[in-house]
């Protein structure tokens, strides 16, 4: 086993403590102070290693995201995509409404997410477009649009439909079945769609 070094200790006591604290007390609710108290390390140093809070919120989001392989093995052995996105939806929903301020911060970020999924980190928007190849490989999703459009539509519904679920504290199975059936199926009758 690999010993890790001091700062990459430190980060994880820091990411750690962060994790709790914002799940305890919100992310508005929980100063710098408390996280390196938590971490038993001192303000000075959480600030040598993350520039803010923001930057700590989102290097533990990015942990999560980077959590994909379960659903990426799913891929390789070539599940069923509407059953593989209704449980990447669904795990996705338990963790939002576990960790509510994170998730706020996750769905709706400050910057528009890009069209194409960040390159330097896994992420979720990664995750569901290269379902969605999956998908047009399967003949399950439409092969005359682009992955990567088709996954942010997809994402965009779902992060309304999660932002609305946080309050109220829980999201059901039947509302990622029923926002991936309208996704796939798309809004039109199927008669105008057929002429």
């Amino acid at each position: 086993m690999a010993i890790l070094k001091r700062t990459e200790r430190s980060r994880i006591l820091i990411l750690d403590a962060a994790y709790a604290a914002f799940r305890e007390k919100g992310f508005a609710g929980t100063s710098v102070e408390e996280i390196a108290n938590r971490a038993g390390l001192t303000r000075k140093t959480v600030y040598n290693l993350f520039a803010s809070k923001d930057e700590i919120a989102a290097q533990l989001i990015a942990r999560v995201e980077a959590n994909d392989a379960p659903y990426r093995d799913r891929m390789a052995a070539g599940d069923d995509v509407l059953s593989l996105l209704e449980g990447v939806f669904l795990d996705s929903a338990r963790w939002c409404l576990d960790n509510p301020s994170l998730a706020k911060l996750a769905l709706a970020p400050e910057e528009r997410p890009s069209r194409d999924p960040p390159l330097a980190r896994p992420s979720f928007q990664r995750l569901v477009r290269d379902i969605l190849i999956l998908g047009q490989q399967q003949g399950v999703i439409r092969r005359d649009d682009d992955p990567d459009f088709m996954a942010l539509v997809l994402l965009g519904i779902y992060g309304q439909a999660m932002l609305s679920a946080i309050p109220r504290g829980q999201f059901s199975e039947g509302e990622i079945r029923r926002i991936i059936r309208i996704v796939v199926e798309g809004i039109g009758e199927r008669s105008s769609r057929n002429s």
